[in-house]
């Protein structure tokens, strides 16, 4: 599974181009900011963007609330392939929510949630109120990375969600799923074949690029959260000195990231569950789990083990057939935020799970929306490009055997967690990557934002990322298992100090430490 979850309804290479790649990714700033491009791409850089209503019709709720907040919307021509610009091209959408205070103008500031595969389009509302009076000094610009949302789509009509299966209990469930993952990429590449190479992370910061000079910006800042971090940070290696103020939060450390996101994860989302678990208990009169911590792991895994012969759940005219390749899903999203109301959301599911293992049972509304995403197609176009992405950008074992044994040997002390976090994927399957990974060449001055308990991206990782970067400064708020921090928890001493490094541009002179 990826980090992708936590933006969920409630709810992420054998070759290199050569040298013609190299010297695109290394490319002079813009025209329009008083210097020329190379590799046929000044065409790219030099566009004037259409901006004009975000509504894409009568029924598009989000983009009439985007219209109201005075966002306004375009559509971005890159290439396909940075290789061939002169060939077939994409168009990224963008919104822009332009500074009010132009006498104090810094800039545009690209938002990116994560994923890979999360939408950005309809953030800068809910930005700007985060970044408080600082906002107003912006254009704050989300974007719909390559093949997502109202990009160029990219979807292989999957029926399944992929990113959130678990391996289950034995061989005979690990079976099904290689050969369901395979299955899945070998319909992708049947119907994609001549996208898939372009689908990756170091062509979506080649974008970020395009859309800084279409902006005529000769620098761009960034906020990225979870996967939004691993791209930052791609970008900050591609582009040297066209970045400005760079915000971090749930980092990624580059070396680890792959296709299977969360593996190494076990232990913290371990701990996570069993925070709930003591939550839980407390209220027992309400969920009826188990009156101690101990007691409500005990009927987590009796739920488990029942699902494993199938549980049904009925929510209309819709019936959800749930079983041990969901369930640890359906955990795990509810335990990357220890707000009371997220605990509580995760309490009543588990309550339906427990119902569900004697006779069938009705979901919450929050609930159904998660099975239908788990459970069918519904999300397929966003599930095609996320998967593209991470199976783009990092090659992944080919051996299903490789596959088999991490999961053995994580499920002697990750029994849960352990079959979902190493199970194969369709990327076992997926053509090797065009590119290699990015590695960090470069320092960069970035505020990277984490929380001690992120059962998303282990705190390691940030502190990892923090000394690749010696140039950056890391900012920890301790006891909080929550993945994405500033502007989504409600932390006033994590959102002020990030708000004063927008406004001033200058990093805190140390590491710095805020409380839950």
């Amino acid at each position: 599974m990826d980090d992708s979850a936590r933006r969920r309804p409630h709810t992420r290479r054998t070759a290199a181009f050569g040298a013609v790649v190299a010297a695109l990714a290394l490319a002079a700033p813009t025209a329009h900011a008083g210097t020329t491009t190379s590799g046929g791409l000044d065409r790219y850089h030099q566009q004037r963007l259409d901006w004009g209503s975000c509504a894409s019709g009568p029924d598009d709720s989000t983009g009439r609330d985007l219209d109201k907040a005075g966002v306004r919307c375009a559509d971005v021509t890159v290439p396909l392939d940075y290789a061939a610009p002169e060939g077939r091209t994409l168009t990224v959408a963008i919104s822009r929510l332009k500074a009010t205070d132009r006498r104090h103008r810094v800039g545009a500031l690209l938002i990116n949630p994560g994923g890979p595969g999360g939408t950005a389009l309809d953030m800068p509302p809910d930005i700007r109120e985060a970044m408080k009076e600082t906002g107003a000094r912006y254009d704050l610009i989300g974007m719909d990375p390559r093949f997502v949302g109202r990009s160029t789509p990219l979807d292989c009509g999957w029926p399944v969600s992929t990113a959130v299966l678990s391996a289950g209990a034995g061989r005979a469930g690990f079976e099904r799923q290689v050969a369901l993952q395979k299955r899945l990429a070998d319909k992708c590449r049947a119907t994609h074949s001549d996208v898939l190479p372009h689908v990756s992370t170091r062509n979506t910061a080649r974008d970020m690029d395009v859309i800084r000079g279409a902006l005529g910006e000769r620098k761009l800042s960034y906020l990225g959260y979870s996967y939004g971090t691993y791209l930052g940070t791609v970008y900050t290696q591609m582009f040297p000195g066209r970045y400005d103020r760079v915000v971090l939060d749930g980092a990624l450390d580059t070396p680890r990231y792959q296709p299977r996101l969360l593996r190494g994860a076990e232990p913290e989302n371990q701990r996570a569950l069993a925070d709930w678990a003591a939550w839980a208990a407390r209220r027992h009169a309400t969920y009826g789990l188990g009156r101690s911590r101990d007691q409500v792991l005990a009927t987590v895994d009796r739920i488990v083990a029942k699902s494993a012969r199938g549980l049904t759940l009925r929510s209309g005219s819709d019936v959800f057939r749930v079983d041990d390749s969901h369930v640890p899903f359906l955990l795990v999203e509810g335990i990357a935020d220890d707000t009371d109301a997220a605990r509580a959301a995760l309490g009543e599911t588990v309550s339906v799970l427990a119902d569900a293992a004697g006779k069938p049972a009705r979901p919450s509304k929050h609930l159904a929306e998660l099975l239908r995403y788990a459970t069918t197609g519904v999300d397929s176009a966003s599930g095609s490009a996320q998967t593209a992405i991470l199976c783009g950008d990092v090659a992944a074992p080919r051996d299903p055997e490789r596959y088999w044994r991490d999961i053995q040997r994580s499920r002697t002390r990750h029994p849960l967690f352990g079959p979902l976090t190493n199970n194969v994927t369709p990327c076992a399957f997926w053509d090797r990557p065009r590119e290699r990974p990015t590695r960090v060449r470069h320092d960069a001055r970035a505020l990277i934002v984490a929380a001690t308990g992120d059962p998303r991206a282990p705190y390691e990782g940030s502190v990892a990322l923090r000394h690749r970067l010696p140039g950056s400064k890391l900012l920890t708020l301790k006891g909080a298992n929550r993945h994405g921090i500033y502007g989504e928890y409600g932390n006033t001493c994590v959102d002020s100090k990030v708000n004063a490094y927008l406004a001033t541009g200058r990093l805190p002179a140390k590491d710095e430490t805020c409380a839950r």
